[in-house]
């Protein structure tokens, strides 16, 4: 039997890819590498804090506004309100006024 170059290349890849996984999971269990794993998790907990706070300020900011607006269109209907009175007056008066004399 003969082997050819090709399959010595792919034995060799597999024994690689073998040996850098080998030393891959070494690595990434090691004292060292658990450390920046946790020293990353506390960097994305307190981003994950910070967008929080961020989203309750603008939260309250919205509830804020939306009060305000509720708050512009109660005084702005009762001002239009006041304003369809006064000209429902007016109209009576200048109807009373011109009402022929009997």
């Amino acid at each position: 039997m003969i082997i050819k170059a090709s399959h010595i290349k792919a034995i060799g890849l597999f024994l690689g890819g073998v040996l850098f996984g080998t030393a891959g999971i070494k690595i990434l269990s090691s004292r060292d590498a658990k450390k920046a794993y946790v020293h990353c998790t506390a960097a994305a907990l307190r981003a994950k804090d910070s967008v929080m706070k961020m989203a309750t300020t603008v939260q309250e900011n919205a509830e804020d506004i939306v009060a305000e607006a509720k708050q512009i269109n109660e005084k702005r209907n009762e001002e239009d309100a006041k304003t369809a009175i006064e000209n429902e007056t007016k109209v009576e008066t200048v109807e009373e006024q011109s009402k022929p004399e009997e």
